[in-house]
Parts: C-alpha cells; structure tokens; sequence
C-alpha cells in the first residue's frame, strides 16, 4: 500500500506478494466526512470506509451492503497514544497497537495476530506491507482497519 493512500479524492491499489492488483482503494472527494470504498480488482465494492460525524471521539464506520460492520477509535484511557479499539457488530473486539504514524503496528484478536502492518521489509519509499497472517482472516475487513487507523492517527497527530 502506498502511504499517499489517505488524500481522500485518490485512487490507490494494493497489490499481493507477486504484484498483483487485488484490492482498490477510492478515495471519495467532495464528501462532508473522510470517505473511502474498498473494491476488489473487477471493481465490486467490498466494504465502505467512512468517518463518524457526531461523535466525543473520532471515529470511523466501516460499512458492509449497507450494514455497519465495524467501529473504530482510539482506546480510551491507553497509555500508549497509539492504540486503537475496533468494535464489530457481533460485540466482538479487536486490538490495534504498535507504532501507527511509523506504519508498525498490528492488529489482534484475544492475543492472537490476525494481520502485521510493516515498513521494515520493503524497499520502496513510502510504501508498506499488510500481511494477514490467518488463512481464514476477512482480508477486506482487516485492510479496512487499518486504513481506518492510519486516517485516525493522522488526524490526531495534525489536530
């Protein structure tokens, strides 16, 4: 993924391991609220990625054929600033720590890893890795969350 990814209004794909293109990011201009569809690479809409607008916290809606699937926000009371919570609709959590502005950071289930969000291993400038470690991991939801983090942290790092 490419770390331009979060200019809302740009299109970015993201490729697997042989470079093929596999999910597509499309930034939504002209929205009131940060906006974002994530597709597949025959153009299907997966999931849909939009800011909470009335909200204490910043929050971001992570929608499914028009049902919410997921919420996601900073930790409250966290010691470590960069920590996020995500809530599904099933009441389930999932845990987002490590170093989000610095693109290393994970995201879990119960202590479990479900996907590892890293620099390190690439090359190429402004460029990082998802890499969803469970076969039976819902990919989509998973990039979803992590763009949804990114665009948190980012905000809160330039408020």
């Amino acid at each position: 993924m490419r770390e331009r990814l979060f200019a809302v209004g740009d299109d970015y794909w993201i490729e697997d391991a042989d470079g093929r293109k596999v999910f597509l990011v499309d930034g939504k201009a002209m929205r009131v609220r940060d906006t974002f569809e994530l597709k597949d690479a025959q153009g299907r809409l997966l999931v849909e990625i939009r800011q909470k607008l009335l909200s204490l916290r910043d929050t971001m809606l992570i929608e499914r054929d028009g049902e919410q699937l997921a919420e996601v926000r900073r930790k409250r009371l966290s010691l470590l600033r960069n920590h996020y919570r995500v809530t599904l609709i099933d009441g389930t959590e999932l845990d987002v720590s490590g170093k989000i502005l610095d693109r290393e950071f994970a995201i879990e289930y119960d202590g479990e890893l479900l996907a590892q969000i890293s620099r390190r291993r690439l090359t190429v400038r402004d460029t990082y890795g998802i890499d969803v470690v469970r076969e039976d991991a819902d990919a989509a939801l998973l990039i979803a969350v992590s763009v949804c983090v990114i665009v948190l942290a980012d905000k809160e790092r330039k408020d």
